[in-house]
């Protein structure tokens, strides 16, 4: 297998060592075809990937060597290349949430950041991280998001989230969130045409970079049955139509709004490449049903690419070989496709929205 010298560097993270994180790296490395498509590199402890590799089921024999930032060889899937994000500086337990987890995936997120800040990547791909093992380590954000907003000197809510469902033959499925790590009561106290509307434009800017073509996307509605013309709530026609009505004034293809207990029906059956959801489970819980090991969850807002497994760190199948790799490989290959398509320009918006 050979490497092209222009191809970019490829950040990985496996998230919080406690969890399955360094696992789908493992496995994932072992079985991307990525390897022709960019230098893949992992930022990790070597020695915390030996020992994961020496005393967990089912991961493949791989060797761990260390490398600098700036090393120019191209990867391959028998031999881990790690640039050392140093260890865990404390006890870390497998299948539990400790501070030494959580600082360890930060500072991963950390050094994968400078990398790319630095020039020496291209994309960062992270593994799951555990929000209490990160509030234990001191760090008072709700996740990777955040924690990278912050980095780029941005608020929280410049970022949001899209989840990416592959399909075959280069199609699939997006979804993005108006409103996302938030009471629902308070999400939708906060909706606004203007937070559907830049959601509606970053999904509308990465579907078509992934599909290299222009998506047609569909707004949910907030109320059962799209609201019955006012009997169960006015929220479609005061906030969700206008902004239906922005993006489509935007040249953007959209419908909507569309009761989402059918939309995402319509949407897996190809109507629709992407759906903009109004609230957290409206959008995750469908795509999680439709495919939770193959999804990816894509950062929009940021002047970087980032993406990164749709699962948790499940600490309850920790070392037992049955961890699945498949949400890993598609967000290694979504970063490659994203960079191949010039990079992070399709992922930003005029405006933010949380």
């Amino acid at each position: 297998m050979t490497t092209s010298p222009s191809v970019p560097t490829i950040a990985i993270t496996c998230g919080d060592p406690a969890g399955i994180g360094p696992e789908v790296v493992c496995l994932a490395w072992a079985a991307t075809p990525a390897h022709r498509r960019g230098r893949l590199r992992v930022f990790a402890s070597p020695a915390m990937l030996r020992d994961v590799l020496a005393s967990r089921q089912g991961l493949p024999p791989l060797a761990v060597e260390a490398v600098a930032l700036d090393d120019p060889r191209p990867s391959l899937p028998g031999t881990l290349l790690v640039v050392d994000a140093g260890s865990a500086g404390g006890d870390v337990v497998p299948g539990r949430a400790t501070a030494a987890g959580g600082a360890a995936a930060a500072r991963a997120v950390e050094g994968a950041f400078a990398a790319i800040r630095g020039g020496h990547a291209a994309a960062i791909v992270t593994g799951p991280l555990h929000k209490e093992a990160l509030h234990a380590a001191g760090y008072d954000v709700p996740g990777h998001t955040e924690l990278l907003a912050r980095a780029c000197g941005l608020p929280d809510d410049a970022a949001s989230m899209m989840l990416w469902l592959p399909g075959a033959a280069g199609a699939g499925l997006g979804v993005v969130h108006a409103t996302l790590h938030e009471p629902l009561t308070t999400a939708v106290a906060r909706l606004t045409p203007a937070a559907i509307e830049d959601a509606g434009r970053r999904l509308a800017g990465l579907l078509g970079a992934l599909l290299g073509r222009r998506p047609k996307l569909a707004v949910a509605a907030l109320n059962p049955h799209g609201g019955e013309g006012g009997l169960f709530g006015d929220e479609e026609s005061r906030i969700v139509a206008p902004a239906v009505a922005g993006l489509a004034a935007a040249g953007i293809d959209v419908s909507g709004p569309i009761p989402a207990d059918t939309l995402f029906l319509r949407a897996s059956r190809g109507e629709f490449d992407g759906v903009v959801a109004l609230y957290h489970d409206q959008g995750h819980i469908p795509v999680k049903l439709l495919g939770m090991h193959r999804a990816v969850n894509i950062t929009l807002g940021l002047p970087l690419v980032r993406t990164s497994v749709a699962h948790g760190t499940a600490f309850d199948i920790v070392g037992r070989g049955v961890a699945d790799p498949s949400s890993m490989l598609a967000a290694i290959d979504a970063a490659a496709a994203i960079v191949e398509a010039g990079g992070p320009s399709g992922l930003t918006a005029s405006a933010p929205a949380r």
